[in-house]
């Protein structure tokens, strides 16, 4: 099964079979009939992609609130990151609890977060370009966000965060208590 389950319910990595030989190697990285046989039902509508300039980048905590929430499929190109998603779907017996992994360009996961989350990742390498699936389209109005580093998420980002390079927009999100939220578990 290509779908290993985190500790957080409906939180997914997705681990590809990867083909290699001598020539690199192939494999499919979205495949509708694997996710459908998992029980899982996407509509795709929107592929975004991020070149990161330098180790220590930090993207995030970023949602969007219904009805323009957003599911996301998450991998890197190249590269490395240390990705995070946020469980803030009200009622959940996880909510405000994070999870992190490792997505490289060498193990070619990918991580699976329904709606319901919040999303950031922090750059582990030189540089790193990511690519995500949406499966509803972006809307500036329906914008959400959690700074960083909230001491109640207590996030570990794996970067120094003193040199970390956060946007002027991410470091004026509200904290996790603060946050508008419209999510129900």
């Amino acid at each position: 099964m290509p779908f290993i389950e985190t500790p957080i319910k409906d939180l997914l990595i997705f681990e590809p079979k990867v083909f290699a030989d001598d020539r690199g190697y192939f494999f499919e990285c979205y495949n509708q009939q694997v996710y459908e046989q998992q029980g899982l039902s996407y509509n795709w509508v929107q592929d975004n992609q991020a070149h990161n300039v330098r180790k220590g980048i930090i993207r995030g905590l970023h949602y969007q609130l219904n009805p323009h929430a957003q599911a996301k499929l998450v991998r890197v190109l190249d590269g490395a990151i240390w990705d995070v998603a946020v469980d803030i779907r009200k009622g959940s017996p996880t909510f405000g609890q994070w999870y992190g992994i490792e997505l490289n360009a060498d193990n070619k996961l990918q991580l699976l977060i329904p709606r319901g989350f919040a999303h950031g990742y922090a750059v582990l390498s030189d540089t790193a370009e990511v690519m995500y699936k949406c499966d509803n389209f972006y809307s500036k109005a329906s914008e959400g966000g959690i700074i960083y580093n909230d001491p109640a998420l207590n996030i570990d980002w794996k970067v120094d965060l003193n040199h970390a390079m956060v946007s002027e927009k991410d470091e004026v999100l509200p904290l996790f208590k603060d946050c508008v939220n419209n999510f129900e578990f």
